[in-house]
């Protein structure tokens, strides 16, 4: 019988599985399948990532990576490749030294993303991180169109015993976020998390929305640091990085939350949106519960992928 890992690297491992399968199933057919590095074997390799949902960009990106360091190195064995793809990724995902000083300043957190992708999920599973590592926090329901989304919110603040600031359905977000400033600068709370609406659809509106929130916070709590985290579900593959795309467009974003890595074959989006967009991921989920939302590592999740 095997012994089930623990932990979130044991979680991300299994909930990784079929990520690993699509991705590494064909890199290490084309590996076996090839005993010299020819221009056949990097075509191959590159057919094998596009097709994992890397997209065709970060495939051809990472393939010019290997061909220089092979070169450089002198590589004759296509098993060696195999190292410089793992490190080639670990690369590619690398988030930077500053990427959480957010949790421990005065922040104001705005979280982005369409409806579905599991955003208020996400607010609810990061409060109550923040909370357990002793921080004042304060949500803000600022999705007042629609009426589920208030709701749920509620519910995650009783879970992670977090103070609402809320309205009633269809108020104007502006006002909710401004009570919420107010609120947490009177009690001088650590972390403020705002929810916000995903109506994508409507580009303009969600647009219009955005801008004037950010001016809210900009006006009202100028002292507090801004952060703004995309949500997007990775089973939707490369519709995920077309709303990143989007989303850019509109809002600046600072770091992108990937939700429902576990049970898809799709996950290999999260290397083309590191690779295509330079945002980096600092949050993923692999499973429902309220710790399986964790900070992420370039590192484990390569190693999850490479299942080292």
């Amino acid at each position: 019988m095997i012994k089930k890992k623990k932990g979130f690297f044991g979680r991300l491992v299994e909930g990784l599985s079929k990520t690993r399968n699509n991705i590494m199933g064909g890199v290490e057919q084309v590996l076996k399948g090839f005993t010299s590095i020819n221009d056949e074997f990097y075509e191959e390799l590159e057919e094998a990532l596009i097709i994992a949902d890397l997209g065709v960009d970060t495939s051809l990106k990472i393939i010019e990576e290997i061909k220089t360091k092979v070169k450089q190195q002198k590589i004759k064995d296509t098993d060696q490749v195999r190292m410089l793809l793992k490190e080639e990724i670990v690369d590619i995902m690398s988030t930077p030294q500053d990427a959480y000083d957010f949790i421990d300043k005065k922040s104001v957190v705005l979280v982005i993303g369409v409806n579905g992708v599991g955003k208020t999920t996400t607010i609810g599973k990061l409060a109550h991180q923040f909370k357990q590592s002793g921080k004042k926090v304060i949500m803000a329901a600022g999705d007042t169109f629609r009426a589920a989304a208030i709701d749920q919110l509620e519910e995650w603040a009783n879970r992670a015993k977090v103070e609402i600031i809320a309205q009633q359905e269809n108020s104007d977000p502006g006002a909710v976020v401004f009570d919420a400033i107010k609120a947490a600068q009177s009690r001088n709370a650590d972390l403020l998390i705002c929810d916000t609406a995903g109506r994508l659809h409507n580009k303009k509106n969600l647009m219009e929305e955005l801008r004037k929130i950010t001016k809210i916070v900009n006006k009202e709590y100028p002292e507090a640091n801004k952060e703004v985290l995309l949500v997007l579900d990775s089973t939707t593959g490369q519709n995920a990085l077309l709303q990143a795309k989007q989303f850019k467009d509109i809002a600046e974003i600072s770091g992108i939350v990937l939700t429902k890595l576990d049970g898809t074959a799709k996950g290999g989006i999260a290397i083309a949106i590191g690779s295509e967009l330079n945002i980096p991921v600092k949050y993923i989920g692999v499973g429902e519960g309220i710790e399986d939302l964790q900070k992420f590592s370039a590192q484990e999740f390569a190693n999850a992928l490479f299942d080292e």
